[in-house]
């Protein structure tokens, strides 16, 4: 009778060892939603490094928006850093000729007042809310497409230019620290200026390139950066070392005038998504 009753245990054990296993459902969305955000960021990191590597700028202005939409705001800016601090350095490189170009002489108060902006910004983005900055800065940035559209050829002059960049500076880095954009100011300023495509794009990566440097103290200060945000922002380059080449080569092809329309183009939809809170 024991024999019996450890035989039949021994047939139930077994058969509990190979049931299958199979996950609860939610665990099973969970991790196709997973999947499916992946490939969302990639597309958009993608996407955002073609565009800059042919304007200088768009790789925050795309791919923040859908990063902030998977992990939050302070996650999405922690974890873009990494990024902006090596694509912009690279095009810092591949355009420091440009450096000593005479209508770039707004530039060091520009960026130092920028730097100091960005400390007021990281600030905000652990403490204010951003709705109502977000919409008059898509206005102003509408406002200025409008004008260079109605006048096309009108241009910031040199003088006026040294006068307004430190305000211009501290305003775009108030906006990095806030929001990981500084874009709608900082680039809109530059624009006006009306360089060349490479004055251009070193001036804009420049901007970038400092602010972010700036930023990643700040945001570990703030206590907002995590270690684990940084060491994603390192995976988030093999997209973006793969396609900011295309938007180089693409670049090429662009004359002046296609090469200024594109950059309009750009704010414009930035000022219309800030107003519209897509």
């Amino acid at each position: 009778m024991v024999d019996f009753r450890t035989h039949m245990r021994d047939i139930a054990v077994a058969s509990l060892e190979i049931t299958p296993h199979f996950e609860p459902t939610g665990e099973l969305e969970r991790r196709a939603m997973d999947l499916q955000s992946v490939l969302i960021m990639v597309l958009a990191l993608s996407a955002g490094a073609a565009v800059k590597g042919a304007t200088g700028m768009g790789l925050p202005l795309i791919a923040l928006p859908v990063l902030t939409s998977v992990f939050g705001l302070q996650h999405a800016v922690g974890l873009m850093t990494i990024p902006l601090i090596v694509t912009n350095a690279w095009q810092v490189w591949r355009f420091r000729e440009e450096a000593h170009a005479p209508r770039l002489v707004f530039m060091p108060w520009f960026l130092v007042a920028g730097a100091i902006g960005i400390g007021f910004g990281t600030w905000a983005l652990t403490a204010l809310p951003e709705r109502a900055l977000v919409l008059s800065l898509g206005i102003i940035l509408l406002a200025y497409v409008s004008l260079r559209l109605a006048a096309p050829h009108w241009s910031l002059g040199l003088p006026l230019a040294r006068r307004l960049g430190p305000i211009a500076g501290v305003s775009g880095g108030v906006l990095q620290g806030a929001t990981g954009i500084s874009a709608p100011i900082g680039v809109t300023f530059i624009h006006s200026m009306n360089l060349d495509r490479a004055a251009h794009v070193f001036a804009v990566s420049a901007m970038f390139l400092t602010f972010s440097i700036v930023q990643l103290p700040s945001l570990w200060i703030a206590g907002v950066m995590r270690p684990e945000w940084l060491l994603q922002g390192l995976l988030a380059l093999v997209p973006i070392v793969c396609f900011l080449p295309l938007g180089q080569w693409a670049s090429g092809k662009l004359s002046r005038g296609a090469f200024d329309q594109m950059i309009l183009l750009f704010l414009g939809l930035i000022g219309l998504k800030m107003v519209l809170s897509l």
